[in-house]
């Protein structure tokens, strides 16, 4: 049985077929590749890997084969159904529509259907662009798709390899940056949302990180009455996303 929740229309297996995958620029979440794998056919794979920002993963070959069943050679590769976005060129477009932009950054959200939620939130609201590390992060699957109801074929997902600089780029373009989080004395209500933005959200496990937090002009939290200390990921984003859009209706 499959323990990650991808579909079976995600996966490409087999050297030959990631190696074509890879040179037809197939958008690739990951690629997954038997630990110690010393064969010819894996040394032509990892030429044409050479110099190419995929995410590789080295695991025992008793994970492959609960992926699939079938003779994946010891690379497996998951697809994504989207592709994804660059964030100057979104910005850029933004700029050139006379829109003033509104992003959401994900800080190493794991989960694939809060991923899908937050999403379907965000196209909603009127977010123009979600931003996602390419590791530690929940990525576009048939799950976090149907999730979002959708959501994830209208609206721009952008994967960095660097967070922390985009960020800093998206800061130095004129966005107003906002941390989403505990660490803070201002409720969502009290902090200035009406502007070009980035609202940043933390992971569930353990929220923003530093560096992040401290790029931001701005830190804002939501009200809790409640004892269980904090809330789901994806209601927060909604709470935060929706007094957003409450501003820039009322303003």
């Amino acid at each position: 049985m499959r323990n990650n929740r991808e579909e079976i229309s995600d996966l490409v297996f087999g050297v030959r077929a990631v190696i074509e995958a890879v040179r037809a620029e197939v958008e690739i979440n990951k690629i997954m590749i038997q630990r110690g794998m010393q064969k010819d056919l894996f040394k032509e794979l990892k030429e044409e890997l050479a110099g190419k920002n995929y995410t590789l993963q080295f695991v025992p070959l008793e994970k492959l084969n609960r992926l699939t069943r079938k003779n994946h050679q010891g690379v497996i590769a998951f697809t994504s159904p989207v592709k994804y976005q660059n964030v100057e060129d979104v910005l850029q477009q933004i700029f050139e529509n006379g829109d003033e932009p509104n992003f959401l950054v994900l800080d190493r959200i794991t989960d694939v259907r809060n991923f899908g939620a937050i999403a379907r939130t965000a196209e909603c609201s009127g977010v123009h662009a979600i931003i996602v590390p390419a590791k530690n992060s929940a990525l576009v699957t048939g799950d976090a798709i149907k999730t979002s109801a959708g959501a994830l074929h209208k609206i721009p997902v952008c994967k960095v390899e660097d967070l922390t600089e985009t960020v800093t780029y998206l800061k130095s373009s004129g966005l107003r940056i906002v941390a989403c989080t505990e660490k803070t004395d201002n409720f969502v209500f009290d902090v200035t949302l009406n502007e070009p933005s980035a609202i940043i959200m933390g992971s569930e496990e353990d929220g923003i990180s530093k560096e992040l937090l401290d790029l931001a002009h701005q830190r804002a939290k939501v009200p809790l009455l409640g004892t269980i200390g904090s809330y789901n990921v994806g209601v927060a984003t909604g709470i935060i996303l929706y007094e957003k859009m409450r501003q820039l209706i009322t303003s």
